[in-house]
């Protein structure tokens, strides 16, 4: 199956605090009201959920999206001053002709090891992709890819590179972010716990995702959580709302599938805390889709599950 990171060069596991309670009652909730009287709300979507039924024909792809009911779109697959195969201008234009603003866009530097020497070609690459991202007016631009991170020293200089990008983005009015999979759950271990027994009530080193949190300026870097991924960690999304406050102002709104058709994810209480949290934006991403149905099919769904969603503002 075609990775994400695969994707991008060609162009645990459940919820503390009840995870199965929320999903299919609020399903059943939300689908008891019908879509053409729910009115629309601001939905995004990651355009990675559509793959090639986008990218095979991205006027009319984004056309279809606006007329799902999305407001907005977060980009992938920016390469080499494009995206994919079309300019900038171009693809701006497209969306703007298809009637969706384009709001966000996933990024990655081109090495994934960052050391004191490649720092500099790493904030240059940043400096470019946001002069190209103010063309497409976005007003987020996120990495999505995890660095190499081994030891507190290898985070440390992560959290150095990130400060940076963030500082670029934000002399031009851009917020700079990080998205999350599962590794960042992860832990590294300093050299004097190295051999120290482990167990899962006193698991021994530092968790990777809390060291980036903790080592980067708030005002220069937020993090987008994709909770469903969170989940997949082993973790909570809640107690990281609540743990680092303010940090999360979008979010990837993921389930195993199509949004609400598992018991994985209770995205009622999940959104409830985010907006206290502070969350302003949000995007669907739908990935190993297992329906049987196509990518659009799947994205409308998940689309007229939170539309019509009570928990859903």
């Amino acid at each position: 199956m075609e990775t994400k990171r695969d994707f991008l060069k060609k162009l645990g596991l459940l919820t503390v605090g009840g995870m199965v309670g929320g999903s299919f009652a609020s399903a059943k909730a939300a689908g008891s009201v019908s879509p053409l009287s729910a009115p629309k709300k601001k939905i995004g979507l990651q355009i990675y959920s559509l793959g090639r039924e986008l990218t095979e024909d991205v006027p009319n792809g984004l056309k279809k999206i606006a007329d799902i009911g999305y407001s907005t779109i977060e980009l992938a697959g920016y390469r080499e001053r494009k995206m994919g195969t079309i300019e900038v201008a171009d693809y701006r234009k497209m969306a703007e002709d298809a009637g969706i603003k384009i709001t966000g866009s996933h990024v990655n530097p081109p090495v994934r090891k960052y050391t004191k020497e490649n720092m500099g070609e790493i904030a240059d690459f940043w400096k470019i992709a946001v002069e190209d991202h103010v063309k497409f007016g976005t007003t987020s631009l996120v990495q999505p890819g995890m660095p190499q991170i081994e030891s507190h020293d290898d985070a440390a200089i992560v959290c150095e590179v990130f400060n940076k990008a963030g500082e670029i983005a934000k002399a031009a009015n851009i917020r700079w972010g990080y998205h999350n999979h599962s590794g960042e759950f992860q832990r590294v271990v300093k050299e004097e716990d190295k051999g120290k027994r482990a167990n899962p009530w006193m698991p021994v080193g530092d968790v990777i995702y809390d060291l980036l949190l903790n080592g980067t300026d708030p005002s220069l870097v937020f993090f987008e959580m994709d909770v469903y991924w969170t989940v997949m960690g082993a973790n909570d999304p809640l107690e990281y709302f609540e743990k680092y406050a303010g940090r999360f102002p979008i979010l990837h709104i993921k389930d195993r599938s199509i949004l609400g058709n598992s018991g994985m994810m209770n995205f009622e209480n999940i959104f409830k805390h985010a907006y206290k949290n502070g969350l302003d934006e949000f995007y669907v991403e739908l990935e190993n889709i297992r329906e049987g149905v196509t990518q659009f099919e799947g994205v409308k769904q998940c689309f007229d599950y939170l539309n019509n969603a009570p928990f859903v503002k």
